[in-house]
């Protein structure tokens, strides 16, 4: 099997951003309503594994009717991620009650919650563009 080069996964990035530029604006604008709104109801639930947890980028799909929401799982270990995870499952209807209560919207997107593990990727690019420089 191929791996890729530190270029190839570098490309890849440039890519997801020029993908994020040619959303439409109304999308851009559900993302970003979301991403402020789906940190205020996780604040305003009772569990504390997913109250302060650091929403890192909303996606969606289909217009509004599915939304991958990356959370930042850097300070958390397997379990803890999937117990979180599955807190937020748990969570996804107090989620879309809300939203709904915070918005005009009459339909709420279906939450898929994901680690969000680009930060790590880039770490370690960047980490082997410095070994490259210095091999240079």
């Amino acid at each position: 099997m191929h791996s890729k080069t530190p270029n190839e996964k570098f490309l890849k990035l440039l890519k997801k951003e020029e993908k994020l530029k040619e959303k439409s604006i109304n999308l851009q604008r559900t993302e970003s309503l979301l991403m402020e709104l789906i940190p205020e109801a996780l604040g305003s639930l009772e569990n504390p594994l997913i109250r302060g947890l650091c929403i890192t980028e909303v996606d969606c799909k289909n217009g509004k009717y599915d939304a991958k929401v990356y959370f930042d799982g850097s300070d958390f270990d397997t379990t803890e991620i999937k117990e979180i995870q599955k807190a937020l499952k748990k969570a996804n209807g107090a989620l879309k009650s809300y939203i709904l209560q915070a918005t005009s919207w009459y339909k709420c997107p279906n939450f898929e919650f994901m680690v969000d593990d680009m930060l790590e990727k880039k770490s370690r690019i960047d980490e082997l563009f410095a070994k490259i420089e210095k091999k240079s």
